[in-house]
C-alpha cells in the first residue's frame, strides 16, 4: 500500500511564536507547582499566544489518560495515583495569575469510580475561595454517562459547563475512544436539567472527513439539548500516529459556519481555523451573556 503523503498546511494556519517574560514565567510556575495544562499536553497551537497573555487551561487528574482518542496528543496508559492536593495548587496558580476566568479540564479517568468528578468540584471551590470574582469554566469528560458524577460537578456550580462532542455522529466512533455521540448529548441535556441557569458549551473540530450537512446537523443536535455556546476549529494532526487531516477549511467557511450557528440560536459561536475549546474563553463568556440579555429583551 502506498504511503499517504501529508498535505502541507495552508497559509492561514499560523502559530504565533511568543516566548517573552510572561511565557517563561508561566512555564516556571506550572513546573514549580507540578501542574499540567492542556496547552502543553495536547500540543495546543495557541500556547504561545495564550501564555504570553497569562491565560491557560489547567488539566487536572494527572497527565495520563485512560482513553486513546485518535485526534488527541495527551499520553495514554495507566494513570498515576490521585493527587488530593491538586485543587489547592490550581487555585494558588490561578490567584498568582490573577485570572478573571479560569478553565479547568482533565484527562479521562475511567479507572476512578466517579471519573474524577470530586476533584473537579473541589478545584472549582478552591478557585472560588481564593478568587471570588473569577468565573470558572469546567471542560469535563463524559464520566461514562454516570449521572451521579455529573451531579457532583454541577453541585459545585461552575459558571460554564463545557463538554466537547468533537465530531459529527457518523465519525464519532472512529475519532473518539469510548465516548459516544448520543451520550455527549445526554450529558449536556442532564446538565441543563440539574442547573438550568448554568450555560453549557461544546466544540467540534473540522477536517476529519465530515460533510457540510453533518456539521449543520451537529449544530441542530446541540441546540436540541439547549447548548448555549459552540466553538468550531480546524483539526491539526499532532503526530504521524494520529488521524490524517482530510481537509483544511478556509477562514471564510468558518465565518459562514459561525453565522449558521448564530441563526440556530447559540448565544455565542467562536469559529476559526485556530479556535480551540478554551481559546479566548473569557471573551466567549462576556459575548454569550450580552447576546443572551439581548435575546431576553426581545422575547
Amino acid at each position: 500500500m502506498a504511503k499517504r503523503v501529508k498535505e502541507p498546511k495552508p497559509d492561514w494556519i499560523r502559530i504565533k511564536l511568543t516566548t517573552g517574560d510572561n511565557y517563561q514565567e508561566m512555564k516556571t510556575m506550572m513546573r514549580s507547582k507540578t501542574l499540567h495544562t492542556v496547552c502543553e499536553e495536547a500540543r495546543c497551537p495557541n500556547i504561545y499566544e495564550c501564555w504570553a497573555n497569562r491565560t491557560a487551561t489547567f488539566m487536572i487528574l494527572g497527565d495520563i489518560c485512560t482513553r486513546a482518542c485518535r485526534f488527541c496528543a495527551v499520553n495514554t496508559g495507566l494513570p498515576t495515583e490521585l493527587d488530593l492536593q491538586e485543587p489547592e495548587r490550581v487555585a494558588e496558580a490561578a490567584e498568582q495569575m490573577n485570572l478573571q476566568h479560569c478553565v479547568i479540564t482533565s484527562v479521562a479517568r475511567d479507572d476512578l469510580k466517579d471519573g474524577g468528578a470530586t476533584i473537579f468540584a473541589e478545584t472549582v471551590k478552591a478557585v472560588r475561595r481564593r478568587l471570588p470574582l473569577c468565573s470558572v469554566e469546567v471542560l469535563i469528560p463524559d464520566f461514562l454517562g454516570d449521572r451521579d458524577s455529573l451531579q457532583i460537578v454541577m453541585d459545585a456550580k461552575p459558571d460554564i459547563l463545557n463538554h466537547n462532542i468533537e465530531t459529527v455522529e457518523r465519525l464519532s466512533d472512529k475519532v473518539r475512544a469510548k465516548a459516544k455521540y448520543k451520550r455527549s448529548l445526554e450529558l449536556l441535556a442532564r446538565a441543563k436539567e440539574m442547573q438550568p441557569d448554568i450555560p453549557t458549551k461544546s466544540s467540534i473540530m473540522l477536517g476529519v472527513g465530515e460533510e457540510y450537512h453533518e456539521i449543520l446537523q451537529t449544530m441542530d443536535d446541540l441546540r436540541a439539548v439547549d447548548c448555549d455556546i459552540m466553538t468550531i476549529g480546524q483539526y491539526l494532526q499532532p503526530s504521524e500516529k494520529h488521524l490524517f487531516v482530510e481537509k483544511y477549511y478556509p477562514p471564510e467557511e468558518f465565518a459562514s459556519l459561525k453565522q449558521e450557528g448564530l441563526k440556530r440560536g447559540f448565544s455565542h459561536v467562536e469559529s476559526g481555523p485556530m479556535v480551540r475549546s478554551s481559546y479566548h474563553a473569557h471573551e466567549q463568556v462576556k459575548s454569550a451573556a450580552k447576546n443572551s440579555e439581548k435575546a431576553a429583551s426581545h422575547a
